[in-house]
């Protein structure tokens, strides 16, 4: 009995402490300074920002963007009408996902878990993510000397909206590498470097370019 009491009070000052580091806002945005910890940040109506070297555990927000600065961490980020993007040499440890936003990954960055939109672009600049990438209408650029792993799923959309999108622009650039399955289930325009390296391509067909991106149409 003692000991669980114990126990007890050496957790509970720890879960206060969590609670105490959290940021939670309506109306409003956030700001988590260069070089400090945070345990959950959130806000409504407003954007997240997150200053460089900094560390936190989830950055949420509804109407809002999340910036994470340089070589600052988080174990997950997400985004209702709003953008996410990673600065050079962040790291996310799980998912990084938007609904109606665009997914930026800075010089470095790192997203070990999924990367994906429902009405929002993907890109990459020498960056990786480890679970894949996934879009219904978003284009996606992986970007020269990227690499992803878990392969590229673009989802076939639904209702009004597959009527009134055009297909999206997905671009493997330089030196960059996809493993996995390349799996398309709607129309898109698939471009590939001459010198990426990617997986099997299912339901759309590669056109290769060379030089630093495709040409302009």
């Amino acid at each position: 009995m003692r000991r669980t009491l114990l126990a007890l009070a050496l957790v509970l000052p720890l879960a206060a402490l969590a609670r105490d580091n959290d940021i939670d806002k309506i109306n409003g945005a956030v700001r988590v300074e260069n070089g400090q910890q945070a345990g959950n940040v959130s806000t409504v109506n407003g954007a997240v920002h997150i200053g460089d070297n900094a560390t936190v555990h989830k950055a949420s927000t509804v109407n809002g963007s999340v910036e994470l600065g340089e070589k600052s961490q988080a174990i997950e980020i997400s985004t209702v009408n709003g953008s996410t993007t990673l600065g050079a040499g962040s790291r996310v440890s799980g998912e990084v996902g938007t609904t109606n936003g665009a997914i930026r990954l800075g010089k470095g960055a790192e997203v070990n878990g999924k990367a994906s939109t429902v009405n929002g672009s993907i890109s990459l600049d020498a960056a990786h993510v480890g679970k894949g990438i996934e879009t219904v209408s978003g284009s996606i650029n992986v970007g020269a000397n990227s690499r992803v792993e878990g392969g590229i799923l673009v989802e076939k959309p639904g209702g009004w909206f597959h009527n009134n999108s055009r297909p999206p622009h997905v671009v493997i650039g330089p030196h960059a590498v996809v493993q996995g399955t390349l799996e398309f289930r709607r129309e898109v325009v698939l471009q590939v470097s001459d010198s990426a390296q990617i997986g099997p391509v299912k339901g759309a067909t590669p056109v290769k370019f060379s030089g630093e991106a495709p040409a302009a149409e």
